[in-house]
């Protein structure tokens, strides 16, 4: 039998899940990143402009679902320009009712609920308050483009509760930085993190047309029953998602019979499962004779403490799925089970 890792009902849904329009410092207002966003092949923005929640539920429609969303920031003091460090965190609000900021409730509002109301230190006490806060309020909380921030493993190790990282940002890598972070991924998840992965564009659309255009570079395929907010949201908190950077997954699962994981997906030269430990496997098309791989599986074990799953293609892009913990798949270590 086949226990889908990400849900085999409903549809795929291609989504940005961090962008900037003309609310704080992007150059396209939000009808327009609709319009453009739509024309290539999109159906999901989550809004998140700088400091300022502000809904735009009257963009969605039966074809296109805005979230809504605000990017809030811990930022370092002291230091000269471009030397301090900061941590970003993204909030996307579980419901479309959903009208204050994420650090706001009925009983804290201030005289305009755009703003954040919280003053912040670059502290990792503070940085895990904010986390917290927006979950208690209604948030879906992400951590962002650590590279870009000058992060470092004593910094991000320190922080707690966010429901997924940006194991990709589009806008920081056409900046110049190396912003695919998987092995960041994986040091959160071997400490005993448990958090999804997204890709983002992370958009402010400056340079249109050029190189440093910096949409359509990253995207998250969210599998849902439908366009509807809710249904989108409750998907991305059971992680009904995979992250990319142009490859695509059709389909994930573990067979309950020998415990194998199999990968359905498209063009790949190359399938690659990481594990906790010292445990990767990779496996290319050339080898099989082939031009691209289409379907591969592998093998669990038990002192395994998570997998997830890369996909390549010819171009080097990647597409990633969540880590899925041994623990949580209810194997039976007693039965025979699939070996590689």
């Amino acid at each position: 039998m086949k226990k889908y890792l990400i849900s085999d009902e409903g549809c795929f849904y291609k989504a940005n899940l961090h962008s900037h329009s003309t609310v704080s410092d992007g150059e396209l207002a939000p009808e327009e990143m609709k319009k453009l966003y739509m024309d290539n092949g999109y159906s999901i923005i989550a809004f998140t402009d700088h400091n300022r929640f502000v809904t735009h539920n009257e963009l969605s429609d039966n074809n296109f679902l805005a979230l809504n969303g605000v990017e809030n920031a811990a930022d370092e003091t002291g230091k000269p320009d471009f030397f301090d460090r900061c941590c970003d965190i993204c909030y996307i609000a579980l419901s479309p009712e959903r009208k204050l900021h994420p650090f706001q409730n009925e009983k804290n509002v201030i005289s305009n609920p755009e703003y954040s109301p919280l003053e912040v230190n670059y502290s990792s006490e503070d940085v895990n308050m904010m986390i917290e806060t927006g979950l208690k309020n209604g948030f879906f909380a992400t951590y962002n483009h650590p590279t870009w921030s000058l992060e470092n493993f004593e910094r991000y190790m320190s922080y707690s509760g966010m429901n997924a990282m940006e194991i990709f940002n589009f806008s920081s890598s056409v900046d110049g930085y190396d912003e695919y972070n998987a092995a960041i991924y994986d040091d959160m998840l071997r400490s005993g993190k448990r958090l999804f992965c997204i890709a983002t564009d992370d958009n402010h659309n400056r340079a249109p047309k050029s190189c440093h255009w910096d949409s359509f570079g990253g995207f998250t395929m969210i599998k849902a029953s439908s366009l509807k907010y809710e249904d989108v949201t409750s998907a991305l908190l059971k992680g009904d998602f995979y992250a990319s950077r142009g490859p695509i997954i059709n389909a994930l699962w573990l067979d309950t019979e020998d415990y194998s994981i199999h990968i359905v997906c498209e063009k790949a030269v190359k399938i690659v499962c990481t594990r906790g430990g010292r445990r990767c496997r990779a496996v290319y098309a050339k080898e099989q004779g082939k031009k691209y791989l289409s379907e591969e599986k592998f093998s669990i074990n038990r002192n395994d403490i998570y997998f997830r799953i890369t996909v390549f293609d010819e171009s080097g892009l990647t597409a990633d799925t969540n880590a899925y913990f041994i623990d949580t798949l209810e194997v039976d270590f007693s039965k025979p089970i699939f070996v590689e």
